[in-house]
């Protein structure tokens, strides 16, 4: 079977594009590892009329919507590769299965690279966090740590403020904060370290502490750590779509990469903001956009 669109990823982005090119009467492969991302977060929100929800319950609710539509297919497998063959694109799996579609989606998502800090992976998605938008309601008035080895650390430092006073801004042995900066965060009552955080202390996913190289401790009941994202396929290079500097895949807004045929939708083609909401937006419009291009190739076939 000649699928119209093959989406890689079902995640919020991948499950909207479904949902939309289900309801356009396109068919479509959706496939899917089901190892979201997000699988660590108690709840997620920001998302209207989903605040709170489980990743597992917005995974089971959508899943049900979009399969109600009988030319979307789910395939719960893992993509190995993906090639272009003249017009067509064909997706393999591990078991040799091969998915033939018009046109792909990457909705494949991003991948978390933290720091190297002992007792981290104990914390998060309990009391330590990396997007304030998620979590900071629930942090709120608390001793907060925030921990950056990226140059928006002053930025994420004066947002942050926004739920927290109390606030020890951490750049992990990095100087990416200049004096004026930190005397700015300082005259705001912002503690700023810059030595090495050696540990995160606490029990039962609780943070207490931040414990640096030199041995201070200081308490903390949660906080904010800031990841670098990576792709988390290689699918998009290659088949040779062009970069953001960032690392992103690079789109016409559209959903619409450099290749033609090829598209990006959600934390593939950005990296932030990093929430449902976004991402199921942005499926939305990139969907939009591969049936429009198929409608005009259809129009237009002699």
């Amino acid at each position: 079977m000649l699928y119209d669109c093959a989406i890689i990823g079902g995640g919020p982005a991948g499950l909207n594009a479904a949902l939309v090119l289900g309801r356009a009467r396109r068919s479509v492969a959706l496939i899917d590892n089901n190892r979201p991302r997000n699988a660590v977060t108690h709840a997620s929100h920001g998302f209207i009329t989903r605040d709170g929800v489980t990743p597992a319950e917005f995974r089971r609710v959508a899943y049900e919507e979009v399969l109600r539509y009988p030319s979307v297919h789910h395939l719960p497998t893992e993509v190995i590769s993906v090639t272009k063959k003249e017009s067509i694109f064909e997706v393999f799996d591990s078991s040799g299965l091969r998915v033939q579609a018009r046109k792909l989606i990457l909705a494949t998502g991003v991948k978390e690279v933290f720091p190297e800090i002992e007792g981290f992976y104990t914390f998060y998605g309990k009391s330590l966090f990396n997007c304030p938008y998620c979590d900071g309601w629930e942090l709120r008035d608390q001793p907060l740590v925030l921990v950056s080895e990226s140059p928006a650390i002053y930025h994420t430092a004066k947002l942050l403020l926004n739920w927290s006073k109390d606030l020890l801004v951490c750049t992990n042995g990095q100087a990416f904060l200049s004096d004026e900066q930190k005397e700015r965060l300082q005259s705001k009552g912002v503690v700023v370290m810059e030595q090495p955080v050696a540990a995160f202390i606490g029990h039962h996913g609780q943070l207490e502490y931040a414990s640096f190289t030199d041995g201070t401790q200081v308490p903390r009941v949660g906080g904010f750590v800031t990841p670098r994202f990576v792709q988390s396929t290689p699918f998009g290079g290659d088949l040779g779509c062009e970069r953001t500097e960032s690392g992103g895949i690079q789109t016409d807004g559209a959903g619409r990469t450099s290749i033609p045929g090829v598209y990006a939708a959600g934390d593939s083609s950005y990296f932030i903001p990093s929430q449902l909401i976004f991402a199921a937006a942005d499926g939305s419009r990139t969907a939009a956009s591969v049936n429009l291009d198929l409608t005009e190739e259809d129009f237009n076939e002699c």
